[in-house]
């Protein structure tokens, strides 16, 4: 049977999670297959990956390319006509609770996909993995033309179905991402100069360039236990974070606006996490913020 769909993940000093992850994966459906990108873990954890799961496939780079350069590695490799990016620290399912509505319908993603020549990618539901579960990601309202910021449709909210209905959204949510191969071909890989953070949104503007849609469709489900690689709080997070924005702007933003962009979160916007950082005692991510800016400037 030929390859339908490729899961492509990226584990880095992850394996708990990326085991947790892959336990939850459809790992007998010979139309799927699994690609995990070891990004230069200290040990070599693909060697474990792959004594523990042999089904799957597992790349081990010498070196950390990050997000896009380790997700541009499993897609080079992969097979499927439909390529699904999901972070390590997701599962497909909590528990046992595999039939739960929404949690077992990942071709329902597929055909969203094959239902129109527009729709280039489709993200699914994303719901936090601890507690009760609330939404993450119900797709995204649209950027500030100078402040770049957007919001999470039903973040943190109770999922009660108020969010069941399928439609396009501006951007794709990084940790859940389903693209046809053919759009890659025709936008471009990943976008390699991020390393981490922002990454996804680049994408999703370089695939709408393109002429194709975004959607979100809550006909499949996946947990999301965020943060788990580099913290909620690190300084790595916080440095790339505050240059990753800047560069964005740099690539994407409105071009009347481009300027008062940039005096928005060098100034007021970096200028408030040093201050608030260094009140509270926090001066590496202080550090981390000026390095972010620093770093942005000297590109």
């Amino acid at each position: 049977m030929s390859i339908v769909l490729s899961i492509i993940t990226i584990n880095y000093n992850g394996l708990k999670d990326t085991s947790e992850l892959i336990e939850t994966l459809p790992l007998d459906d010979a139309s799927i297959e699994v690609i995990v990108v070891d990004n230069a873990s200290k040990e070599d954890e693909a060697s474990i990956l792959l004594q523990r799961y042999p089904q799957i496939k597992v790349i081990r780079s010498n070196t950390n390319l990050g997000f896009a350069g380790g997700n541009n590695l499993g897609i080079k490799a992969a097979q499927g006509k439909y390529l699904f990016f999901v972070n390590n620290d997701t599962v497909f399912y909590r528990g046992e609770r595999r039939v739960e509505s929404g949690e077992r319908n990942l071709y329902s993603l597929v055909e969203r996909l094959k239902s129109s020549e527009k729709i280039g990618m489709v993200c699914p539901k994303i719901r936090f993995a601890w507690g009760d579960a609330p939404i993450q990601f119900a797709g995204y309202t649209p950027l500030s033309r100078i402040t770049m910021r957007n919001r999470a449709i039903g973040f943190g909210e109770p999922d009660d179905g108020q969010y069941n209905d399928a439609y396009p959204t501006p951007y794709a949510h990084g940790a859940a991402m389903m693209v046809k191969r053919e759009v890659v071909e025709k936008a471009g890989l990943m976008p390699e100069n991020y390393f981490l953070y922002y990454e996804e949104l680049d994408w999703s503007m370089m695939i709408r360039r393109a002429g194709y849609e975004i959607w979100y469709d809550p006909s499949f489900t996946i947990y999301h236990k965020e943060s788990q690689t580099t913290g909620q709080n690190s300084p790595l997070r916080t440095y790339y974070i505050t240059r990753n924005r800047l560069l964005f702007v740099s690539r994407n933003g409105f071009a009347p606006y481009k300027f008062l962009s940039y005096l928005y979160l060098i100034f007021l916007v970096g200028g408030r996490d040093v201050i608030k950082h260094t009140l509270h005692g926090k001066l590496s991510l202080t550090k981390a913020v000026i390095k972010g800016i620093h770093h942005f400037i000297k590109i």
